[in-house]
């Protein structure tokens, strides 16, 4: 009687994955994997690496070594268009939405592009009721259905991340990379994303959340993954994963860290004396 294989433990596996521009490493041997229902942090100062990792994950930037897996399936020389069919979507930190399309006009023509390799063909020649129908669904997940008819122009910066969400969605990704949606926002605005984004994960989409929100992060990740310069430092509960030494120094320079245990210890000892 054959047994059938076992199914990888993760939705995405990142082993050992290196990227180089010119002579510059971007990524430096980073590996990780992410549980399939997880909303994973990917934090990290500046140039730490944090959007080209998530580039090499959907194919725009190319790994000069390592491997990238989705459900146990390499991707590695995939182009984006057939990473994006097998479960794959990225939210990205600039919203750039067609300014000529309504907002619900946007999110179908991602919805729409699934379906047909010409994106303007699938407005167009195709039905667009389902379309329409899938993209009011996203909008109402995003919680922005009241704009649907209304053009991106007129819209203020918390509506186009939502917006720019809303389009992720539409091509029904098993893993939704956001990149920085929190950028830009208010406390208030950032902390109704940050619950959207939650309540996304709740829902069944894996999400891989890049954010300097380090509050926000806190709040609704289940775990974390800390790059600087390149390499990974630090992995695990958000809680101890900031207590880290090498996460404080990365955030706030070793020199930083280095006086304020001093000063920790020092006023250890005037308390013990």
């Amino acid at each position: 009687m054959s047994m059938s294989p076992a199914k990888p433990s993760a939705l995405l596996q990142v082993s050992e994955v290196t990227v180089r521009f010119g002579g510059l490493t971007a990524i430096d041997n980073v590996s990780f994997d992410v549980a399939e229902g997880e909303l994973l942090g990917l934090i990290g100062p500046n140039g730490a690496g944090k959007t080209t990792m998530l580039r090499a994950i959907i194919g725009v930037a190319r790994p000069a070594s390592g491997s990238v897996r989705l459900d146990g399936q390499k991707l590695d020389g995939l182009p984006i268009h057939a990473r994006i069919r097998k479960g794959l979507s990225l939210s990205q930190q600039l919203v750039r939405p067609f300014r000529e399309l309504t907002v619900i006009e946007n999110v179908a023509l991602a919805a729409g592009s699934v379906k047909t390799i010409t994106p303007w063909r699938s407005l167009t020649r195709v039905s667009r009721e389902s379309e329409l129908a899938k993209a009011r669904l996203m909008l109402e997940r995003v919680g922005i259905s009241a704009h649907a008819d209304q053009f991106p122009t007129t819209q203020p910066l918390g509506v186009l991340k939502r917006l720019e969400m809303a389009r992720a969605l539409a091509l029904e990704p098993r893993l939704l990379l956001l990149d920085e949606p929190l950028a830009g926002l208010n406390s208030k605005e950032a902390r109704s994303l940050a619950d959207t984004i939650a309540q996304i994960q709740k829902q069944g989409t894996t999400v891989v959340l890049i954010e300097h929100n380090l509050g926000e992060v806190m709040r609704i990740c289940e775990r974390l993954v800390v790059l600087d310069n390149g390499r990974k430092i630090a992995e695990g509960q958000p809680l101890l994963v900031m207590a880290d030494p090498a996460v404080r120094a990365a955030y706030l320079g070793a020199d930083t860290v280095a006086e304020s245990q001093t000063d920790n210890t020092s006023a250890a000892g005037a308390v013990h004396a």
